[in-house]
């Protein structure tokens, strides 16, 4: 048995559906990153990119190889928690509350756990890899209220609050105090 097939533009390692190619370039699972399938590709001068979720997205039969969101360049993901030293009042609560006693979110109070490739732009389903499958890489606890998901790229970024139900855009920048801290260390 071939440890690693092409069939119908679907790369199967071992059997596993982990990946796709599309115009030349493959994309895999991290799950299944090794250098097995890493020297298969470059043998066959496959550019190869690994991103989370793919290996569930062709097992549900997704799919990707017509989807328009691969016609969209897809933005990378950080997910942003309350640091370990912020007030516990601002955990787990909605964006209402949270505005009303905090102010709006701002990045004084979080730290990065989670920056790569989920392989999607749909917030819903960051939300449930967050909460299901852990990406490799990803450092904190399940996505959660008042937990903000940034997507960016290279024209700029946009920060979504995790909210009771469904998400709410913010700004989410540092406070003007610790703004002018910042350029009062630059100078």
């Amino acid at each position: 048995m071939e440890s690693i097939k092409l069939k119908n533009s679907i790369i199967h390692y071992y059997g596993s559906p982990s990946g796709y190619l599309k115009d030349g370039k493959a994309t895999v699972d991290t799950m299944f990153e090794c250098e097995e399938l890493k020297d298969w590709c470059k043998n066959r001068q496959y550019a190869v990119t690994f991103a989370d979720g793919i290996f569930d997205r062709l097992a549900r039969k997704e799919n990707l190889l017509d989807s328009q969101e691969n016609e969209i360049s897809l933005k990378n993901v950080r997910i942003w928690q309350l640091n370990a030293d912020s007030d516990f009042s601002m955990r787990f609560i909605s964006f209402d509350e949270f505005e009303k006693k905090f102010g709006e979110p701002s990045k004084d109070h979080y730290g990065v756990i989670y920056d790569g490739n989920l392989s999607t732009n749909n917030l819903d389903e960051i939300y449930e890899i967050c909460n299901l499958n852990h990406p490799t890489g990803y450092k904190g606890h399940s996505l959660s209220m008042s937990d903000v998901v940034e997507l960016y790229d290279e024209n700029g970024s946009e920060f979504h609050y995790v909210d009771r139900f469904g998400f709410q855009q913010i700004d989410f920048e540092p406070s003007e105090q610790t703004q002018g801290f910042e350029m009062k260390k630059e100078l």
